[in-house]
């Protein structure tokens, strides 16, 4: 009995050594990011981003983790909307900002919330929301009829106002 203790907590020594992170020399490179599992939520905008899934989760997670929220209208058979999404999902420096400093979620549906389209229900269109729950109606793209609209050349502007959504947070709150 007392051999078979021991022979018990022999291996257990061994096994609990054994998986220890950095036990062993070779371990000695620097870690690296953990890769995300791609979220259905995304739809392809950002596989690899963290979405929320409805506009009242995302609002709660705006006010507590004190960062503004991107909202997303587009549809899935809509061309427009395609083509965005693949010029937003391929851009390095707006995934980035995004998956950072944003809380993100894209709706293929509109909501109950008539400030979400100030300027009517169109497609697609990006809207900023700030953790104090206020719809940034002052930051736009570049059309006068569809003022929340981007097109795929519009990544600049989108990515300036992505920094401008972010620089309003620090200094209006």
């Amino acid at each position: 009995m007392i051999k078979g203790l021991l022979v018990l907590l022999v291996l257990v020594t061994m096994s609990s050594a054994l998986g220890k992170p950095g036990s062993t020399p070779t371990t000695n490179k620097p870690e690296k990011k953990e890769k995300r599992v791609p979220q259905t939520l995304s739809r392809g905008w950002g596989d690899q981003l963290i979405w929320a899934q409805t506009y009242e989760e995302a609002l709660f997670w705006a006010r507590s983790k004190n960062k503004p929220l991107m909202v997303i209208f587009h549809l899935e058979d809509c061309p427009h909307s395609q083509s965005l999404k693949k010029a937003f999902a391929e851009d390095k420096e707006i995934q980035k900002l995004a998956d950072d400093d944003f809380i993100l979620l894209n709706l293929v549906y509109e909501t109950t919330d008539k400030h979400l389209s100030p300027d009517g229900q169109y497609v697609p269109r990006i809207v900023f929301v700030d953790p104090s729950m206020t719809v940034r109606a002052d930051i736009t793209g570049r059309y006068s009829n569809r003022m929340y609209a981007y097109e795929p050349n519009d990544m600049k502007l989108l990515l300036s106002n992505m920094q401008r959504a972010k620089k309003f947070l620090k200094t209006e709150l």
